[in-house]
């Protein structure tokens, strides 16, 4: 509020007239509302302001505390405030220049002066106060407006526009119309059934205009009765529709089920060190890969990516659908350093990133042959609500870490919305860029998306980890912002590095007996034949002593805790009362030398018929799976003569899939012949590997040197793992 002192000793507000009770003075007489009580202007001396109650008690004001009061108004005149000009300028520019026409005839009514740039400091004669009383100069304004060509202008008019005026301000001489109704002149009964129709439709498939509008007609006729009320017309039906359903309701649009999330203002997610928000989900890749049977596949995807770092900390691809066991080892994998690969560059070493490697170093030494990717303890773990993630598999291995689990909330995808946006740079940046890609839907793969796939699910995963090395944790990050340097986008790598003033390194060191804590746990007795798992038979010599005992702990009706890696099932690793874990092999596992999964077991399960003797049935399983995996598992490449076969090779690599004894190659599309010979032994194998299972003395083929090849398998032993680091 804004009030001046007026020269005869008087506080006054501009606006009205001076001198008149209820006018916008404060002066001797004039009724004031102050702390809630009203008073009368007793005198006002210099700043202070005498006020009387209806009692009779008295009170001395200053003048700028009285006017503080937020309760403090002037009998008849209502509170001073802000005009609203941004609804002012809603208004049609006709009805606003007539309300600022209005309130400079007003001013001149009340106070004599109309207040408009460059106007006369000097009342004109028939509105001056000090000569005309208020109803004498509102008949002069009515006069003027009326010989002005102002239509239907009286005096009654400008009292009712100075009461307008005085009660809402500038926006009361604006014209005020009745609102009229968003649905018009439609019957009330109409509208209200309209609305049913759309409620009984909302979660179900939606349709047309036509069937809403029979199913309209329908609950008209079972409330009212047949013919009482008339349906509109289509196009009428069609507007009422439009203005009464959703904009996500509309018919024609996408359903709108009972998992869609509703409208929410967005919020960010907010993380100030490494680990502290890490977000994991699942999702299928744009591209196509070679999988064991030789068909093309789909791999799935799971990545764990850090809110506060953007990095990607542990990634793995799956032919199939990802198991517990991958999401509870992708914990370990991003608690350990990643280990560069011999054919990578020395500049996707840690040593060349922008981070405190010596400092790093000497806090873990497991650091030096690690590759240029952050390695961050998660503290919190934002889920979804899948089955892999809610298992007990991954929530056991979380706790055993330390490691708090976060489920997103229901119908609320913006919750991992940092994994759900890299999931999408990694089809944009990566997955366009290899044989096989697919697109995002059916319009945009091509026609020989399948008969140029050229990689297995194995060699995928290795271009994906030096993808994510070479190109991710060095590419500026527009969501990543130092406050020393505001205008500049990090790289995750840099963020890292910037980060680890304030938050520090703890390395976590985990053996092999911790790797085999991380498997799902199964429960199952040990018979005097071993342990019996899906038609497969487990024996070993550590359970001579307890075949056919109990577990001496007592829990799931006495059955033995026993762990299984569902990606390599030929051993499982059972806890003895010593309380360590011990592998027992399959009966058969010197029969099949690559690694085979559950997947794999059924197929071969489905094509034999099954025998009446169930060890000859077992055994004649594990032979057609060793010659099935013999037929489908990458074979090591070698170089051969330069020129040899390099026609034939190519020609076969893009018509057809790699068949058996090839094996495409992850640089050139030259097929191989494998390393066994026409019999089908390992006789050949020794030629590259040599006698010991080593590097021949000739291998120099496309990894190395002596080096074995990367897409090779061997047998599962997480102890050898563990003894990497």
């Amino acid at each position: 509020m804004t009030d001046r002192h007026s020269t005869d000793g008087t506080t006054a507000v501009p606006g009205t007239a001076a001198g008149k009770p209820g006018g916008r003075r404060v002066e001797a007489g004039a009724y004031v509302t102050f702390e809630g009580r009203s008073w009368q202007v007793a005198a006002v001396v210099s700043s202070t302001v005498r006020l009387v109650d209806a009692h009779g008690e008295t009170a001395s004001v200053l003048s700028s505390f009285l006017f503080a009061d937020p309760a403090f108004t002037v009998a008849g005149m209502p509170a001073a405030g802000v005009p609203l000009w941004g609804l002012f300028d809603s208004v049609p520019e006709r009805e606003r220049e007539r309300a600022l026409a209005w309130q400079r005839h007003i001013r001149e009514v009340e106070t004599g002066l109309s207040g408009e740039p460059g106007g006369s400091d000097v009342p004109r004669p028939a509105y001056d106060p000090a000569r005309h009383s208020l109803a004498e100069r509102e008949q002069a304004k009515a006069d003027e407006l009326a010989a002005l060509g102002w239509p239907q202008v009286s005096r009654a008019t400008v009292r009712r526009m100075r009461a307008r005026y005085r009660s809402r301000g500038l926006m009361g001489l604006v014209p005020q119309r009745k609102p009229s109704r968003a649905t018009g002149r439609a019957d009330e009964r109409v509208t209200a059934a309209v609305l049913e129709a759309l409620r009984r439709q909302r979660g179900r498939s939606t349709g047309t205009l036509k069937g809403l509008r029979l199913l309209t007609g329908q609950i008209l006729t079972d409330t009212h009765g047949t013919g009482t009320v008339a349906l509109p017309p289509p196009s009428t039906f069609n507007r009422l529709v439009r203005t009464l359903a959703d904009p996500l309701e509309h018919p024609g649009r996408p359903a709108r089920t009972a998992t869609t999330a509703p409208m929410r203002p967005f919020t960010p997610t907010v993380a100030l060190r490494p680990g502290e928000l890490v977000q994991v989900d699942t999702t299928l890749l744009d591209v196509l890969a070679i999988g064991d049977d030789g068909r093309p596949v789909r791999p799935e995807l799971t990545i764990a990516v850090d809110v506060a770092t953007r990095s990607v900390l542990a990634a793995v691809l799956r032919e199939e659908g990802t198991k517990a066991v991958d999401a509870a080892l992708l914990l370990a994998e991003m608690a350990v350093p990643h280990p560069a690969r011999t054919t990578w560059p020395s500049a996707l070493r840690l040593s060349h990133a922008a981070v405190p490697y010596q400092r790093l170093l000497a806090l873990d030494a497991r650091l030096e042959q690690a590759a240029a990717r952050p390695v961050v303890v998660p503290e919190t773990i934002v889920i979804d609500r899948g089955m892999v993630f809610v298992s007990g598999a991954f929530l056991a291995a979380c706790e055993s870490l330390g490691v708090s689990v976060q489920p997103a909330p229901p119908r609320h995808p913006a919750a991992k919305g940092t994994v759900e946006r890299t999931f999408g740079a990694v089809n944009t940046l990566f997955l366009q860029h290899i044989a096989g890609y697919t697109g995002s839907n059916v319009l945009q793969r091509g026609e020989q998306a399948a008969a140029e796939t050229r990689f297995t699910v194995a060699q995928l995963q290795d271009l994906l980890d030096e993808w994510i090395t070479a190109c991710w944790q060095h590419r500026p990050h527009e969501g990543l912002r130092h406050p020393v340097l505001p205008k500049t986008a990090l790289t995750p790598n840099e963020m890292w590095g910037a980060l680890l003033g304030s938050a520090g390194y703890v390395p976590l060191p985990l053996t092999g007996a911790d790797y085999l804590e991380l498997l799902p746990v199964r429960w199952h007795p040990v018979t005097g034949r071993g342990i019996r798992i899906n038609y497969r038979t487990y024996d070993h010599a550590c359970l001579n002593e307890h075949r056919g005992r109990p577990s001496p702990t007592g829990a799931r009706d006495g059955k033995w805790e026993v762990h299984l890696n569902p990606h390599d099932v030929r051993q499982i690793f059972i806890r003895l009362p010593d309380g360590r874990l011990h592998e027992v092999p399959w009966i058969h596992r010197d029969h099949v030398h690559a690694p085979f999964n559950e997947t794999t077991w059924h197929e071969v399960q489905s094509v034999l018929d099954r025998r009446a003797d169930r060890e000859t049935h077992e055994a004649d399983l594990a032979d057609a799976l060793d010659q099935l995996l013999r037929r489908t598992r990458p074979a090591p490449a070698r170089t051969g003569p330069a020129g040899a076969g390099a026609g034939a090779g190519a020609g076969a690599a893009h018509d057809a899939l790699p068949a058996a004894g090839t094996v495409p190659a992850a640089d050139s599309a030259v097929t191989v012949p494998a390393p066994w010979d026409e019999h089908g032994s390992l006789d050949g194998i020794e030629a590259v590997t040599g006698p010991d299972g080593g590097p021949g003395p000739d291998d120099d083929g496309p990894y190395g040197e002596g080096a074995l090849p990367r897409d090779g398998f061997a047998l599962y032993d997480a102890y050898e793992e563990a003894e990497h680091w």
